[in-house]
């Protein structure tokens, strides 16, 4: 192996590491939005207890859409730290 294939190789690991450390931080967002729309649903029911159902059911779809973005993340994290390694070795060996 010459220098410059294992040069290649740290820094195709390096760039995935860093990678899946900034998608993974992809988790914090929806955590933050989804106790903010949980505290404000909260604060609507306590103010109109007559539109509990309306509220809940609007906030649970609006919490799941939200969610979608911390998977993604969490996905793509894992993707970068387990699958693209090995593709990155086969590719420059």
């Amino acid at each position: 192996m010459s220098d410059f294939q294992f040069l290649a190789k740290g820094i195709a690991l390096a760039g995935c590491g860093i990678g899946a450390g900034a998608a993974l931080i992809a988790g914090i967002g929806p955590g933050i939005g989804e106790g903010n729309a949980v505290a404000k649903a909260l604060e609507a029911i306590g103010r109109q207890p007559e539109c509990k159902s309306d509220v809940t059911s609007t906030m649970l779809l609006g919490c799941a859409i939200a969610e979608t973005t911390g998977s993604y993340g969490f996905v793509t994290g894992l993707l970068l730290i387990f699958v693209a390694p090995g593709m990155f070795m086969n590719f420059l060996a």
